[in-house]
């Protein structure tokens, strides 16, 4: 197998772990508060990571009292945020509509930059935004009489999406940069102090905690938070960056299809043209950067 090709397959591997994230979020939040899911999830993968530093010779890194300023913010709205917020939309909606909104991400990121960065963008970017904003309403319009799909469940999790989107605009920001193991392996420990004082606040819901759910975390933990990281850089340095993003399009047709095949979900024609919109603007934007 020639090295682009494992490249490939490696982003491919990565990308469809990241849509099974979905499901996994799926589960838990049926079992699980938010918070603690969230803390636990960063207590069984935080060990993990660190011996992948200790095995790779990786440092820890020293940043400056700005750069950690920005970490903490990072971790809150990237780590925290993101996975609170991803387990109580998943309470209210499908996971074929989540993964359809979280398919966003790269259009959203590249959104907040040309708002808050005041980056210059090229009319296929713009064309991106618009096909993915075009894939949400298509979601969030849908009516589904007596379905657990919701408005307010879809929002949560387009506020996900947000919050990762904030995550990779504060990592521009940056003075120094950190290495992808250090920074992941930094998040994660940052993430589970950062979630540990609400997930104690939710000590009174733990009384109805199911097996399922702990397992899914534990999945969602070392599947793929550390095995997804894994693939994912081992697949970044076979292939440019710029390749490397069209197959961010993976995920959303992962979470859609795995919510078919494991929860049983029944995809509606709203959610086809959603995600075909999505796969089409994160395609047309991995187009532009290439």
């Amino acid at each position: 197998m020639s090295q682009k090709l494992a490249g490939c397959a490696c982003l491919t591997s990565a990308m469809i772990l990241v849509g099974s994230t979905v499901i996994a979020s799926k589960i838990i939040g049926g079992g699980l508060p938010p918070f603690a899911a969230a803390a636990l999830r960063f207590a069984i993968a935080l060990p993990f990571l660190v011996a992948i530093m200790h095995i790779s010779g990786t440092a820890w890194p020293r940043p400056s009292l700005h750069d950690g300023l920005l970490l903490l913010v990072q971790s809150t709205a990237g780590s925290v945020g993101y996975t609170a917020l991803l387990i109580s939309g998943l309470r209210l909606t499908s996971a074929a509509d989540a993964g359809v909104i979280v398919g966003t991400l790269p259009v959203v990121s590249a959104t907040i930059s040309v708002l808050i960065l005041g980056e210059r963008p090229r009319p296929m970017v713009l064309f991106a935004i618009g096909l993915a904003a075009a894939g949400v309403f298509a979601i969030a319009v849908q009516s589904r009489d007596g379905a657990a799909s919701s408005l307010l469940g879809n929002s949560l999790i387009f506020a996900a999406v947000l919050c990762e989107g904030l995550f990779i605009l504060l990592n521009k920001r940056l003075k120094v940069p950190i290495p992808p193991l250090a920074q992941s392996t930094l998040m994660t420990g940052i993430g589970l102090v950062v979630a540990l004082l609400p997930a104690l606040l939710e000590i009174p819901s733990l009384a109805n905690v199911t097996t399922s759910a702990l397992l899914a975390v534990v999945y969602y933990a070392l599947v793929p938070t550390v095995g997804g990281y894994l693939l994912w850089y081992g697949g970044l340095a076979r292939v440019s960056g710029a390749e490397a993003s069209l197959f961010t399009s993976v995920a959303p047709v992962s979470a859609v299809l795995l919510a078919v095949i494991l929860l049983g979900e029944a995809v509606s024609a709203s959610q086809m043209i959603g995600i075909a919109c999505v796969l089409i603007a994160v395609l047309s934007l991995g187009l532009a950067r290439k």
